[in-house]
């Protein structure tokens, strides 16, 4: 018997074409927009501040709700950036994060509970220097201040328009795009699909059409959720497992495991969904495979058949180029 869809899968669904329902949605998207609109101008016409620092700024965003990947480029960037001579420094929203005073440096073996788990993802993985807060600027001016960085990175921020960028790069989902066309509620867009024409990069997870930059996820090893051993995803071939999934886009983690060969009993939860240990208990013994972001956030307990599936970003050295070369025009 089928599982039912959930209220957000079932939004989602509608967002990828105009249907009655969405149709009908049209006049609160206009108004959406209408406001979008004015708030850029008002930044434009600094009615609203803008701040700019005494260092480059490099935004990786999207124009759409939901994962589209700029965690795993704003990674990318940072070990790109650091094996050709610069000092990045990472800002996030800190999205889910339960902090009480903001900004908040972000260590590898730091609480998600507290800065969110795709900061702690991010600190793990690079050897950056990382604060978060709901204001980039105060969190950037805190790197600056207590680090030695001579470049900011922002995971996430397209629309904070209150942190002047140098680069900008968006990010899209290679399959959803831009789903309807249509802005939120009646769609999935932040912002209209023109506002691409003034990035600097655009870059697809997955297929790229023409004047976009393709990028790709890679991964082959699953790691112990307490990181104490790891095996190839390919040995658990043709076995039944359990799937969990706390991100954005779900079914593209749900579909990397597909492809291993790997027979699912998918579990969805919402994106930066706080676990408990009730959430992963199935009555057997099948091995629990999950997201490195969900895994930051249950490897506090401590369960055995508990594993996790880190993947890479891989871009083209080109694309790096072309952003190495932009900034030396722009900051020049």
């Amino acid at each position: 018997m089928p599982k039912s869809k959930s209220f957000k899968e079932k939004i989602e669904l509608a967002w990828m074409e105009r249907s009655g329902l969405t149709l009908s949605l049209r006049p609160l998207s206009w108004l959406f927009c209408a406001l979008v609109f004015i708030r850029r101008w008002c930044y434009r016409l600094k009615i609203f501040k803008t701040t700019t620092l005494t260092v480059p700024v490099v935004i990786t965003g999207n124009i759409s709700v939901g994962g589209t990947g700029k965690t795993p480029l704003t990674i990318w960037l940072a070990n790109y950036l650091v094996k050709n001579g610069y000092r990045p420094g990472i800002v996030s929203r800190g999205y889910g994060g339960k902090a009480r005073k903001w900004p908040q440096q972000v260590r590898a073996d730091g609480d998600p509970v507290m800065v969110g788990d795709e900061a702690i993802v991010i600190a793990r993985r690079t050897t950056c220097p990382m604060a978060v807060g709901p204001k980039r600027v105060l969190a950037a001016r805190a790197l600056i201040k207590h680090h030695n960085i001579d470049i900011i990175l922002s995971d996430d921020g397209m629309q904070h328009y209150a942190l002047d960028r140098t680069v900008e790069i968006a990010v899209i989902d290679g399959v959803r795009r831009f789903g309807n066309g249509l802005c939120l509620p009646a769609g999935p867009l932040r912002e209209p699909v023109k506002r691409l024409k003034e990035v600097d990069f655009v870059v697809t997870n997955g297929i790229a059409a023409q004047g976009e930059v393709t990028m790709r996820y890679e991964g082959q090893m699953l790691n112990h959720l307490d990181d104490s051993s790891e095996k190839p995803l390919g040995s658990l071939k043709n076995e039944s497992v359990h799937a969990i999934a706390g991100i954005g886009n779900p079914e593209r983690f749900f579909e990397q495991l597909r492809r291993a060969g790997l027979h699912l009993i998918e579990h969805v939860y919402a994106d930066h969904y706080e676990f408990s240990p009730k959430d992963l208990e199935f009555g057997d013994d099948l091995p629990i495979i999950m997201t490195e972001k969900d895994a930051v956030k249950c490897r506090r307990f401590l369960l055995s058949n508990c594993w996790y599936f880190p993947v890479t970003a891989t871009l083209s050295d080109e694309f790096g180029l072309q952003v190495l070369n932009l900034l030396e025009k722009r900051d020049g």
